[in-house]
């Protein structure tokens, strides 16, 4: 079943946070480089969700045809 636009945004900013708790876990243990790299991830995705829900948003405020 197709997931609807605002559970896709949804999903996009839960892969953000969870890119954004691994990296600060990995930071933690003190391993930087694989805390750099999630940490770039984290900015993608979260850099991702932000634009689909700025889409969203802009979709939603077209006027509908009458």
């Amino acid at each position: 079943m197709p997931q609807s636009s605002h559970g896709q945004a949804a999903e996009l900013h839960n892969l953000a946070a969870h890119a954004h708790a691994a990296a600060a876990a990995a930071h933690g243990k003190e391993d930087h480089l694989t805390a750099h790299e999630l940490s770039k991830q984290a900015v993608e995705h979260s850099q991702n969700a932000h634009r689909h829900s700025e889409q969203l948003l802009k979709d939603t405020e077209k006027p509908k045809p009458a």
